[in-house]
């Protein structure tokens, strides 16, 4: 089904929103949701933690002290984005996992020095947010177009508008929340979908001391665990459900033999939920764990080897001065 093509208002149509909420993706949704409650341990899906509130969690998480990954990847992309942009003489900036463009300013603003920038792309399933980040950046980026794409990113990549020569970037360790086997299928898609020369910027969470990783998704606030909670609310709203969040603790450790971190949820309590969406009813006992998030860690070996299974050249690695995160910069063969 064709997406309907929503200019927003006030901005001379320097912004145009794909929508791809379609009743088509709805039931793919239901069908992957029920498929995931349905397998042994139970899990649902992480995109169903970024409805608006959702990723309004998310960027208070990346404020966090305990949350490392953020402010290392900024800190790095400001140190490299003159020479990216320099490298790649990007026109379009197409963005998977957008959220709210906090880090794409530093690329935005690279590209815009060296005179090449024309359109931005974000990909996400956020509508508000993506509303809301697109109208601040065609205010803070005179000239600037954005043409957004509103839907899950790992099916809508052929939704990808065409354009100039792009620079394509997965960053903050997104990449980590899928199976190696999922990351793989993942990138040759989105090969596909791209043009030779087109560059592509990835950036991956790297193998540390446990501490550290175990504390940035354990943080003192409790921000973490509300996150990991608010997917049940998300999949109330999906499927007219009666979870309760509070009937659940968060409970997040590193995998030693996968080498990385996974996010469960807890049930306190026997309770017996209803999916009317589904068709459904699910007995759950106390002590029972629902699976809600991977995030793999990596080194620089195995996201090269990543990169190049899916067909992509790699041309720089980049990391900090602690090795706690890297971005790997690739050509599209």
């Amino acid at each position: 089904m064709a997406p309907d093509m929503e200019p927003l208002p006030l901005t001379q149509h320097l912004v145009v929103l794909d929508i791809h909420n379609s009743e088509g993706r709805r039931t793919r949704d239901l069908t992957e949701l029920r498929e995931a409650l349905l397998s042994t341990p139970r899990r649902i899906p992480s995109k169903f933690f970024y409805d608006d509130h959702g990723s309004g969690l998310f960027e208070r998480i990346t404020e966090l002290p305990e949350y490392y990954q953020t402010r290392t990847e900024g800190a790095l992309l400001v140190s490299i984005a003159g020479r990216i942009a320099e490298v790649t003489r990007a026109e379009d900036l197409v963005e998977i996992g957008a959220g709210a463009a906090t880090k794409t300013r530093i690329l935005l603003d690279a590209l815009r020095r060296v005179g090449t920038l024309e359109l931005y792309v974000p990909v996400d399933v956020a509508e508000g947010t993506m509303r809301r980040v697109a109208e601040e950046l065609v205010a803070e980026y005179p000239g600037l177009r954005v043409h957004g794409v509103v839907g899950d990113f790992m099916t809508q990549l052929d939704s990808i508008p065409n354009g100039g020569r792009r620079l394509v970037i997965f960053l903050g360790g997104t990449i980590g929340n899928l199976r190696p086997e999922e990351a793989q299928a993942f990138l040759r898609r989105l090969h596909r979908e791209i043009s030779p020369g087109d560059f592509f910027l990835l950036g991956v969470d790297l193998v540390k001391p446990i501490e550290c990783v175990e504390a940035a998704y354990n943080d003192s606030a409790g921000v973490t665990a509300e996150f990991n909670r608010n997917i049940l609310r998300v999949v109330n709203g999906l499927t007219g459900g009666d979870f309760d969040p509070g009937a659940f603790r968060h409970r997040a450790f590193y995998n030693r033999e996968t080498d990385w971190i996974e996010m469960w949820l807890v049930s306190e309590r026997d309770q017996t939920v209803h999916l009317p969406a589904l068709g459904m009813e699910i007995d759950i006992r106390k002590g029972e764990e629902i699976l809600t998030e991977i995030s793999a860690k990596y080194d620089r070996r195995r996201a090269e080897d990543l990169l190049a299974g899916a067909g992509f050249e790699p041309i720089e690695w980049y990391t900090d001065p602690e090795r706690l995160f890297g971005l790997a910069l690739a050509r599209r063969r």
